[in-house]
């Protein structure tokens, strides 16, 4: 994952080639393989390479255009050949992903950003339009960050230089506060008013005076794959699920996958090793992390992933995780937090096993299984299928499958009905439902103001339009977006995360597909078990749901209660209108003594505090001042953030 960090003079004057020097040291952890520098009138660009692919060595980034335009890209391009084809005799299957990306801009425009299948981030000065585009793929895998100052643009894959090397202060984003504290905080949204994040699926349009954020592309409620028999769904499912992988397989080096035990990511890795074995993948070698904790009752995943180890003949890097008991929320980072994710938190045992198995392995991309329980049917409820029988007003079918599903989940099928109905009445009527309600130590004003943040940005079902099942996935993709989006870019080591299960090809497919086809009465993720029977061992295709109730969470309050307890009085979130400390403390006074609160919100809030007293006890250097981040929460205490800082 290469990074880029570029400044445009709307107005044409020049920018001043030392601004960007500034930035240097900043990204070289990130791309530590080579760096290119463009400086040209009014666009300047600092491109660090961190070489995943073949092709990719090859690359003179920033790519300049005969017209004058300045292309950068970081990416992975999962269809190359179809490009070619399209583009013609002038590339072949050695060229490089932004030579052929930059012929694809130069063909067809923005309208080639919806031809690039795969992980991405682009900037684009356009000589002729006198505009920038910033521009990223349909999830969001990669990070592209923008602001803008007068007539001036700045923008970074990473978040860093545009806080740390700002020569003005920042107003925190309260809503983006909210999100983190819970299911999340809208894509486009980063800490800091004034600078904003590319939404997925989209670009941005900047030129003198106007400013467009435009929607490239969407998933098309009105695609539908039918076929004959359940065998057709799973040879499709198949296919489609090992292209997934095998594009996610494209590296020089060796390629790390996590195996935990489940069945998201012991189907990636089986799928892996058939591709590998047929040399139908580019990499050399696929290498397996797996985490495990003897002490934990609930979390018993060794047999499960020593199953897919005996299965391949080789066993990966195990990694104890029972002896980091410790939430390591302490401020004592020699190193500014730019996201709340990055605030505090000690290296670990377990992280620094991780970092020392990639090093000494050469891997330089690491496959993860999230978004495979959110997708191929391993939340077993029978809601959407249910919903879509009620809006398609087939109520045979309707009837039998609210009696199979009765039977299945035990529960009178009425109750099922109910279910299924609700989902269309307005929150008004049938409130929000208990696990997403905002937690009750966050201040009433501050809940006001962020509900929509504070609950996940629901939306109920309609009933026109796209089935309900369809609007049901999009919901959980923009909530995967939203995950993605918080997610830290890795340095020391530095390395590129894949997700196979968040291909585009592939999401494409299981939105168009019945969805009887994914989860049936008795069967919870029935077609992938079904496609995959003599490529996971069937130890994993049978196991039961996989157990998320964890007891070290709780035995670490009780062991770090002395500083929990430090932590929950004068809280710099109590004095942002944030938190309300005597309600935060009872909650965690419960906690110690066993009692269910809910313990994610408990760890953000917490992570929140530590990243917000990170700002308190450390000065950012920026552009010869102090920057200093102040809060919109209450503008009363602005001069007291102010001293704090």
């Amino acid at each position: 994952m290469s990074v880029q960090f570029g400044k445009c003079n709307l107005d044409g004057k020049p920018v001043d080639a030392q601004e960007l020097q500034k930035v240097r040291d900043l990204l070289a952890r990130y791309g530590p393989d080579a760096e290119d520098f463009f400086c040209q009138d009014n666009v300047g660009v600092i491109y660090r390479a961190f070489h995943i692919t073949k092709e990719s060595r090859l690359e003179n980034q920033p790519h300049v255009f005969p017209s004058g335009s300045v292309l950068t890209w970081d990416g992975r391009l999962d269809n190359r050949e179809d490009l070619i084809g399209q583009l013609g005799d002038k590339f072949s299957t050695v060229s490089t992903d932004v030579s052929i990306v930059a012929a694809a801009y130069e063909r067809w425009g923005t309208d080639a950003f919806v031809r690039l299948v795969g992980d991405w981030a682009i900037s684009i000065w356009d000589q002729a339009s006198r505009s920038l585009l910033l521009a990223k793929d349909f999830i969001g895998t990669r990070h592209l960050y923008y602001s803008i100052d007068k007539d001036q643009i700045t923008w970074s894959t990473i978040l860093d230089p545009l806080v740390l090397l700002s020569d003005h202060s920042f107003v925190l984003q309260e809503e983006y506060i909210a999100g983190w504290l819970t299911f999340f905080p809208a894509p486009h949204l980063t800490p800091y008013v004034g600078i904003h994040s590319v939404p997925p699926s989209s670009f941005v349009c900047a030129a003198m005076g106007t400013l467009q954020v435009k929607k490239y592309w969407e998933f098309d409620p009105t695609r539908k794959i039918r076929h004959h028999s359940d065998a057709e769904y799973e040879e499709h499912f198949r296919l489609v699920f090992a292209e997934s992988v095998r594009r996610r397989l494209r590296s020089s080096s060796p390629v790390l996958a996590e195996l935990s035990g489940g069945m998201d990511s012991s189907s990636i890795v089986c799928m892996a090793d058939r591709l590998i074995a047929r040399a139908e993948a580019e990499t050399p070698r696929l290498d397996t992390v797996s985490y495990y904790d003897d002490s934990e009752p609930n979390w018993n995943e060794r047999p499960y992933f020593a199953k897919v180890e005996a299965q391949r003949g080789r066993a990966g890097c195990h990694i104890d995780v029972a002896s980091d008991k410790s939430f390591g929320f302490d401020s004592d980072s020699n190193r500014f937090a730019v996201l709340p994710g990055a605030a505090g938190g000690r290296l670990t045992s377990a992280t620094r096993q991780f970092a020392t198995c990639v090093i000494s392995q050469g891997n330089r991309v690491l496959l993860s299984g999230i978004g495979g329980d959110e997708f191929t049917g391993g939340l077993p409820t029978p809601v959407p299928e249910l919903s879509d029988l009620l809006v398609e007003m087939r109520f045979k079918t309707l009837a039998h499958q609210l009696i199979a599903w009765g039977l299945s989940k035990r529960q009178p099928w009425f109750h099922l009905f109910l279910e299924s109905f609700r989902q269309f009445l307005p929150l008004a009527l049938v409130g929000t439902p208990a696990h997403m309600r905002p937690a009750r130590w966050l201040r009433r004003d501050f809940v006001a103001r962020n509900r929509a943040a504070l609950t996940g940005y629901q939306s109920r079902l309609k009933l026109f339009g796209s089935l309900p099942s369809f609007q049901e996935n999009i919901s959980t993709l923009d909530g995967m977006r939203r995950q993605l989006a918080c997610a830290l870019t890795a340095c020391e080591p530095p390395y590129e995360k894949r997700y196979p299960y968040l291909d585009r090809d592939l999401l494409e497919f299981i939105f168009a597909i019945p969805r009887e086809q994914l989860v049936r009465p008795y069967q919870r993720r029935s077609l992938m078990r079904r496609a995959l029977v003599g490529i996971v061992p069937d130890e994993l295709l049978n196991r039961p749901r996989k157990a998320f109730v964890a007891r070290s969470p709780m035995a670490a309050i009780v062991a770090e209660w002395a500083h929990f307890v430090e932590m929950s009085q004068h809280m710099v979130s109590s004095l942002l209108g944030i938190v309300d400390e005597k309600t935060f403390d009872e909650a965690v006074q419960m906690a110690r003594h066993g009692q269910e609160i809910p313990l994610v919100t408990v760890i953000r809030t917490l992570g929140i505090e530590t990243w917000l007293r990170t700002i308190r006890e450390q000065k950012v250097a920026g552009g010869g001042r102090s920057t200093v981040l102040d809060s919109e929460v209450l503008g009363q205490y602005h001069a007291l953030i102010e001293q704090l800082l």
